[in-house]
C-alpha cells in the first residue's frame, strides 16, 4: 500500500465478495495506521456492521474513540435514510413543476425512490469524505454488488441533480417573464429557493467526492478475495466496473490461505487447490500488487489479532 502524503487525508476502501474478510482487513489497516501515529477513522457502510465484532467493542452511529489515534463509526442505513428524507424529500415535494415534465419515473415524491437507502448512505459517505480531521479514513464497504452501486452514485446523482437545478432555473426564468406581464406579486423567500440550495450543496459534495475517488494519490481501493473460482470471478467483474468509473485499484488482497500441514491430508489437498487459484490470481491481476494473508488458527477479531493481520499486510 502506498505511503502517506503529509497534509491530505488518505482514503482506503475495501471491496469484494461477501465472506472474504473485508472487515477484518479494513480494521487491521486502520489499526496499523493509528499505531503509526496517523489519526485514523474507520467507517462501516455495510448494513451487517461486523466492525463492532472485529474490534470486540460496541461502536454505533456516532464517531467513537477506540484507542489513541483510532476512531470508528458504523453508518446506520435506516437513520441515514430518515435524515436524508427529512432534508431532501420535503424540498422535492415543493417542486410540483417537475411532475408535469415527464420525470415521474425518475423521482418518487414521497421519498420512496428505489435505492434511496443507498442514496442516503452515500450522502453520509460524502460528508465524511470531506472531513479534514483525519490523516487516514478507511471505508469498510459492503459486499461487491452493493459497493459498486454505491460508488456509481456520483454519476447518477450528478446527472439528475444537475437536471433538477437546470430545470428549476429555467422555470424561474419563466416566472420572471410572467411577472412582467401579470401582477403575481413577490413570492415568499422559501418559495423562491424551492430547495435548490440543498440540492446545489449536494451536487457540490458529489463533484468533490468524484475528484477524490478518482485521485490515485489519495484514494486506494483494495479488492479482497479468497482463492476460490467465484471470488476470483467477482473480483474481475469489480475491476472492470471500477475502471469504468475511474476508481483506482492498487492492491488485490488474497485472504484465508491455508498454511502447509503435511500431517493433514485434507489440508494438503485444499492447499494444493488454493495454490492453483493463487497462480490464476497472479496471472489475471498481474498489473496489481498481490498481498497474501494466511488462514489463522484463531478467529480474526480483537486488537491482538488485528495487529497481527496489519503487520502481515504491511510486511516488506
Amino acid at each position: 500500500m502506498l505511503g502517506l502524503r503529509k497534509k491530505e487525508t488518505q482514503f482506503y476502501l475495501f471491496g469484494g465478495k461477501g465472506g472474504v474478510g473485508k472487515t477484518s482487513v479494513a480494521a487491521a489497516t486502520a489499526l496499523y495506521f493509528s499505531e503509526k501515529e496517523k489519526k485514523t477513522l474507520i467507517i462501516s457502510t455495510d448494513p451487517a456492521h461486523s466492525l463492532s465484532d472485529s474490534f470486540e467493542t460496541k461502536i454505533g452511529g456516532e464517531i467513537r474513540k477506540l484507542r489513541k489515534n483510532l476512531f470508528a463509526v458504523e453508518i446506520d442505513p435506516k437513520k441515514a435514510m430518515s435524515e436524508y428524507k427529512e432534508k431532501i424529500a420535503p424540498q422535492m415535494e415543493k417542486m410540483d413543476f417537475l411532475k408535469g415534465l415527464g420525470l415521474e419515473d425518475t423521482f418518487d415524491f414521497a421519498g420512496n425512490t428505489p435505492g434511496i437507502d443507498e442514496l442516503a448512505a452515500f450522502d453520509k459517505f460524502l460528508q465524511y469524505m470531506q472531513s479534514r480531521d483525519y490523516d487516514v479514513i478507511v471505508f469498510d464497504t459492503a459486499p461487491t454488488g452493493h459497493t459498486l452501486r454505491f460508488l456509481s452514485l456520483p454519476d447518477v446523482l450528478d446527472s439528475w441533480v444537475g437536471k433538477m437545478i437546470s430545470i428549476r432555473m429555467k422555470f424561474s426564468g419563466i416566472i420572471n417573464t410572467f411577472k412582467k406581464i401579470l401582477p403575481f406579486g413577490e413570492a415568499k423567500e422559501d418559495e423562491k429557493k424551492l430547495g435548490t440550495e440543498q440540492l446545489e450543496a449536494m451536487k457540490s459534495r458529489i463533484e468533490e467526492a468524484r475528484k477524490i475517488l478518482s485521485d490515485s494519490e489519495r484514494t486506494h481501493f483494495n479488492l479482497v478475495t479468497i482463492p476460490e473460482a467465484m471470488s476470483i470471478y467477482e473480483s474481475e467483474r469489480s475491476l472492470s466496473i471500477l475502471k469504468e468509473y475511474s476508481i483506482p485499484v492498487e492492491t488485490i488482497v488474497v485472504n484465508q490461505l491455508i498454511p502447509e500441514n503435511k500431517r493433514c491430508a485434507f489440508c494438503t489437498e485444499k492447499r494444493r487447490i488454493q495454490q492453483e487459484r493463487t497462480k490464476e490470481i497472479k496471472e489475471k491481476f498481474k498489473d496489481y500488487k498481490i498481498q497474501k494473508i494466511p488462514l489463522y488458527r484463531e478467529e480474526v477479531k480483537g486488537f491482538k489479532m488485528l495487529e497481527k493481520v496489519g503487520k502481515e499486510l504491511h510486511k516488506k
